[in-house]
C-alpha cells in the first residue's frame, strides 16, 4: 500500500508537546477550580505544577517557531484562510461525519476545514490563557481585585471552550473511523496515498507536482 509523508518528525514532536503539558494544565486547572478537588490542591503542589505546565506550554511553540519560521508562517497563514471550500466543507460535515458519502465533501489542503477550526482555536484560546495567567501570575499584587476577577473569567471561559473542542479533536481523532488515519499519521507521520487524496485533495495534488512543503 503506497503511503505519502503527511507530517515530519519535528512537527509531530511539537504537536505531543503541546497535547502532553495542555492535559496536564487542564488537570492541574481543575483541580484549582473545582471545590471537590481541593485535597489534589492543597500544599500550592497544583498551583506549582500548573505554572511549569504553562511556561513548557508556550516554550514549546516559541521553540518550534523560531526553528521553522518559513513553515509556521505557512501554517497560520492556511489556518487563517478561509474560501467557498471550507463553507462547503461545513455544510457537508454534518452529513459526512454520521455516515454520508464521502465525495461530497470539497477538496482539501494539507489541514481540512475542521482541522483549521481547531487550529484557530488553539490559537485564540492560547493568546487568552498567556495574557490572562500572565496578570494573575506576575501582576497580581498590582492589579485591582475587579480587574483580577476579570482576568479569571476569561481565563476560565478560555478553558471551557477550548477544552469542549479539545474533547471533540480527541473523539474523532481516536474514535470516529474516517479519521484513524489522521491519528495514524500524526504519531507515525505517514499516511496512504488514497486517504491523501481524498481528505486533503489539494494540499496531495500540489507536493504530487513536486512543490515544496
Amino acid at each position: 500500500m503506497q503511503e505519502v509523508e503527511r507530517f515530519r518528525k519535528r512537527a509531530r514532536v511539537h504537536h505531543w508537546w503541546i497535547v502532553a503539558w495542555a492535559l496536564i494544565l487542564g488537570l492541574t486547572g481543575l483541580f484549582l477550580f473545582l471545590s471537590w478537588f481541593g485535597p489534589a490542591a492543597e500544599g500550592g503542589y497544583s498551583r506549582l505544577v500548573h505554572r511549569i505546565a504553562a511556561v513548557c506550554f508556550v516554550a514549546g511553540p516559541v521553540v518550534y517557531f523560531l526553528m521553522n519560521p518559513r513553515s509556521s508562517w505557512e501554517w497560520l497563514k492556511e489556518a487563517f484562510t478561509w474560501n467557498k471550500d471550507d463553507i462547503g466543507w461545513l455544510q457537508a460535515a454534518p452529513n459526512y461525519y454520521f455516515g454520508g458519502p464521502e465525495d461530497v465533501m470539497p477538496p482539501q489542503d494539507r489541514s481540512n476545514t475542521g482541522q483549521k477550526l481547531w487550529i484557530v482555536v488553539v490559537i485564540i484560546t492560547g493568546l487568552i490563557f498567556v495574557i490572562t495567567g500572565f496578570f494573575m501570575w506576575f501582576l497580581k499584587g498590582n492589579i485591582s481585585a475587579e480587574v483580577y476577577q476579570v482576568m479569571l473569567l476569561l481565563h476560565d471561559i478560555a478553558f471551557i471552550g477550548g477544552g469542549a473542542m479539545f474533547l471533540v479533536h480527541v473523539a474523532l481523532a481516536v474514535f470516529h473511523p474516517r479519521m484513524s488515519e489522521a491519528l495514524r499519521s500524526m504519531w507515525g507521520g505517514k499516511s496512504t496515498v488514497h486517504y491523501a487524496k481524498t481528505h486533503h485533495g489539494k494540499w496531495y495534488n500540489r507536493i504530487s507536482a513536486g512543490e515544496s512543503e
